[in-house]
């Protein structure tokens, strides 16, 4: 075999490769298949993994950080601008999972050294990267975009969609690493979108334009990977509690009115952070094996359908 093909051949899936093997039979019939190890287990064993937007106490990116831990990963990299409590989540997660190696970085997601050097630091530390969780983003503007000034325009993009891109630009690589312990490429992107960035009405233009472009760039990078194991997905969330969200929670605890928020979606109520972390763990965990390119909502059924206020459809 030349170097050149068997260069080709390091770079492509495990599934590639060998092939899904087969299970044999059970009297007459053929033993179902798996690509993904048992699911009682921990999901993520022994997987790197790296999360953005990290350091809110109510967060996606905090929720997410304890499942990958509670869930075996050998080491969790919190990430986030704000470092004020990146401390206090380390010290949390050792005291409940003490096997897993957790470091923090305090950077912007949009800066491509930063990004570059937390991508790079894990293969020095572990010689591996297995999850990357794009999760960093601002709410943006509450203008009507006649009102919106560019430069505060594109500063949405900047977190909200470069951010994604430069993680993406920088983990795919390090995920196609191999060696003894990871003999094949593989690995996850998870981008957080949001609703606004399927239809209207649930985000600023700015806001709205930015998640609109991370699902496209989950549903392209995914191509452009074609063959390498790495998948790319998206998490569009709809009304979650948050950081990004606590002023309106707190506006509507203060009027007695927190009942109404998500009224509008068939659940009839918000979420918290912790019930998207269970998502961004599905699609980390080999258990996803098969979704890539995807939008994932986790909103209630908000986007499943148009609002209406019932009693008057005429």
């Amino acid at each position: 075999m030349t170097p050149s093909a068997k260069r080709r051949l390091q770079a492509l899936s495990q599934q590639l490769v060998e092939g899904i093997p087969d299970a044999g039979t059970f009297e007459d019939i053929p033993r179902i298949r798996t690509v993904a190890p048992d699911s009682v287990g921990p999901r993520v064993k022994d997987k790197v993994v790296i999360v953005t937007g990290a350091n809110s106490p109510t967060g996606i990116g905090r929720a997410s950080a304890h499942q990958f831990a509670r869930n075996g990963a050998k080491a969790v990299y919190l990430c986030d601008y704000d470092e004020t409590y990146l401390p206090t989540h380390k010290r949390e997660i050792q005291s409940l999972y003490p096997d897993v190696e957790v470091q923090t970085r305090q950077f912007d997601a949009g800066d491509a050294a930063s990004v570059k050097a937390v991508v790079d630091d894990a293969i020095a530390r572990y010689g591996r990267l297995d999850i990357m969780f794009a999760n960093a983003g601002v709410i943006g503007s509450t203008k009507t975009f006649t009102e919106i000034e560019p430069d505060d325009f594109m500063k949405t993009l900047r977190t909200n969609t470069l951010g994604v891109f430069l993680a993406a630009k920088y983990a795919a690589p390090a995920m196609q690493i191999t060696s003894k312990s990871k003999p094949f490429p593989s690995g996850s992107i998870i981008c957080t979108a949001s609703v606004a960035g399927l239809r209207s009405n649930a985000g600023g233009t700015d806001y709205s334009a930015s998640k609109a472009a991370v699902v496209n760039i989950a549903q392209t990078t995914c191509y452009q990977l074609s063959g390498s194991g790495v998948r790319v997905n998206a998490i569009c969330p709809g009304m979650i509690e948050t950081g990004m969200t606590k002023i309106l929670y707190d506006a509507a605890r203060a009027r007695g009115t927190e009942r109404k928020i998500g009224q509008l979606n068939p659940l009839q109520r918000g979420a918290v952070a912790d019930e998207v972390a269970r998502v961004a763990l599905f699609l980390g965990s080999d258990e996803s094996s098969y979704m890539n390119g995807q939008a994932v909502t986790v909103c209630g059924g908000l986007s499943a359908g148009h609002p209406f206020v019932p009693g008057k459809l005429g």
